[in-house]
């Protein structure tokens, strides 16, 4: 079977990104830009960004993840550290963080280094989370093969009981990652392909050189 998709095309003409309109500091330029969408432009999850990882069989992968906090020394996220993710970070620790924000014509994607955060931050936001949530975390043995949904379901429901009237400690299998990025791209689309790409990068004092991309 095939399917021609030649002819799925839309014209990007909403913003530009000019050098003269943003400084040398890329966690500046996400945040302006992460306010902007959330503020202006329907896109659900502004939050949601593809996180891609080397395989513990030697291929990439990507997956959606949800950013739960930046700052000038990177982003992060929680997951289950046994995970297929968070076995490959834990060998290979270089990874793509991508932000499409389709209703604003805008990309944002970060290169970096990820690791492990402090397990007093992780304890924090573990939580905060819902309690729903955070036996969650417990029931699933996140990448494992599985018998069938009433597997996790039972668990749960073991585990309702269990921790009924008792706080859920997070396990210590569960916690945050941060990218600290070495590279990020702005990409803004533009009329005819032209679309404006500004790259942060790393120089070798820790400064962030600017440099505009051809589309």
């Amino acid at each position: 079977m095939k399917s021609d998709l030649g002819n799925y095309r839309k014209s990007y003409e909403k913003e530009q990104l000019l050098e003269k309109n943003v400084g040398y500091n890329p966690f500046d330029l996400f945040k302006k830009w992460f306010e902007e969408v959330e503020t202006n432009f329907d896109v659900g999850e502004v939050n949601a960004m593809t996180l891609s990882t080397i395989g513990l069989d030697g291929f990439p992968k990507s997956r959606v993840v949800l950013l739960k906090e930046f700052s000038a020394e990177g982003f992060t996220f929680y997951t289950n550290y046994e995970s297929e993710k968070g076995r490959g970070i834990m060998i290979n620790s270089n990874v793509c963080l991508s932000f499409f924000w389709e209703t604003a014509q805008r990309q944002v994607i970060i290169k970096g280094r990820a690791d492990k955060i402090e397990e007093s931050q992780s304890d924090a936001y573990f939580q905060s989370r819902p309690r729903g949530s955070q036996l969650g975390a417990l029931v699933s043995h996140q990448s494992k093969v599985i018998e069938s949904r009433k597997l996790l379901e039972d668990r749960l429901h073991n585990l309702e009981n269990e921790y009924e009237d008792k706080v859920i400690e997070r396990p210590d299998f569960w916690g945050g990652i941060i990218v600290k990025p070495v590279e990020i791209e702005f990409w803004q689309g533009r009329p005819n392909r032209l679309h404006d790409r500004l790259r942060y990068k790393l120089d070798s004092e820790y400064n962030w050189k600017r440099e505009r991309l051809s589309p």
